[in-house]
């Protein structure tokens, strides 16, 4: 006898996936809440993360983010998937950094007099975390205490930045962040501090698997190919993984766009209805990254208009009926600010009061006064 997979159509895993994320109606989650269903929040701009986890949430503004980071402890910043800069929960750390640990090594993009051996490696991480115990430093600073601790040759200006050069041992700083032994601390004046969270790393495959379910809980269902391109890793990486995760019974096929994909374990249960309103997505938001297939979040004129060469995450996003259907922009002067969107086809009377409705969340997370134009944005792609 033979068993048969469910079938899931894109409208039931994108209602599913913004339903999970507060898209379709915020509840009061706390922003460490918010974070974890993400799973992880793309903070290099961080205002434009504070605003990811306030549209998710009732009564959140980007103050609570703030606290929550540097007060509450409850979530922390740190280097997550892809090497950049993510919001992590505090109490999912551990899974997060053994995982991240046991990622396999990519490419080396550095030039050759520029890279480090395996033991230079070694040395750098163990001075940053002798350096980080019980201390938050500047960058400087903490360059000062790797050189000192590790070797003149850690501090070899030989990485391309901006418009200098960086000392060596920044080239692993991610890999610092992501062995739990490095995180960020609050800014001090103008400058970043790091510090250490003070975690210990779950075991490699246990954590692994741990990502695999929370990525396909948010996101599911999702192939190998869509996983690795959420961690910028090989596919067959990801397929292997899957396969292991399978094997131990923690995910099962489904079959997804025509083809085969993957969710939790006895997570087969999906919305009937399709996602219905209007909904305004900020920079490098996590839905915009993560789901997939992209082709279908950002239908005709908007794969065009809302992507940067296909790279999601570069323009904040109009949904709606959760589809992208616009860009929009938003610019502050004191407590106003302008929020500009354009919509790619015309917004019908209800929508465009849901569109005020929406703008006007946005200035209450911002803690500032939002005025609505709806127009053509000119602002181009974020640097």
């Amino acid at each position: 006898m033979t068993s048969r997979t469910a079938t899931v159509t894109w409208s039931a895993a994108n209602a599913r996936r913004m339903a999970r994320q507060g898209l379709t109606a915020p509840g009061r989650l706390s922003p460490a809440e918010v974070v974890g269903a993400l799973p992880a929040a793309h903070a290099q701009v961080l205002s434009a993360a504070e605003l990811s986890v306030g549209l998710r949430t009732t009564g959140v503004t980007r103050a609570d983010v703030r606290d929550a980071l540097w007060k509450d402890r409850t979530l922390v910043k740190t280097f997550g998937p892809r090497g950049t800069v993510h919001l992590l929960p505090m109490t999912e750390l551990p899974l997060w950094t053994g995982a991240l640990s046991a990622l396999p090594a990519g490419r080396n993009p550095f030039a050759k007099d520029a890279r480090m051996t395996p033991e230079q490696v070694g040395a750098v991480l163990a001075a940053i975390e002798e350096a980080l115990t019980g201390a938050e430093l500047t960058v400087d600073e903490l360059s000062e205490a790797v050189v000192e601790r590790a070797g003149a040759w850690a501090g070899d200006l030989v990485m391309p930045a901006f418009q200098g050069m960086w000392p060596r041992w920044r080239q692993v700083m991610h890999l610092a962040g992501h062995r739990g032994v490095l995180c960020f601390g609050p800014d001090r004046g103008r400058k970043v501090t790091c510090t250490r969270p003070g975690v210990v790393p779950l075991d490699g495959p246990e954590a692994l698997a741990g990502l695999v379910r929370r990525y396909l809980y948010a996101y599911g269902p999702a192939t190998p190919a869509h996983f690795a391109k959420w961690l910028a890793l090989p596919v067959g990486w990801a397929a292997e993984l899957f396969a292991g995760t399978a094997a131990r019974g923690e995910i099962e096929p489904v079959t997804y766009e025509g083809g085969p994909a993957w969710v939790v374990a006895g997570d087969t249960g999906f919305p009937a209805e399709p996602v219905r309103g209007v909904r305004l997505l900020p920079y490098f938001d996590a839905f915009l990254i993560a789901s997939q297939p992209r082709e279908r979040l950002f239908p005709g004129a908007a794969y065009t208009r809302a992507l940067a060469g296909g790279q999601a995450g570069n323009f904040p996003v109009l949904l709606v009926d959760g589809t992208a259907a616009g860009v929009w922009h938003q610019r502050r002067s004191g407590r106003r600010i302008a929020v500009t969107v354009e919509p790619l086809a015309p917004l019908t009377a209800g929508q465009l009061r849901e569109l005020e409705a929406e703008a006007a969340r946005v200035g209450e997370v911002l803690e500032g006064n939002a005025e609505l134009t709806v127009g053509a944005v000119t602002v181009g792609a974020h640097a």
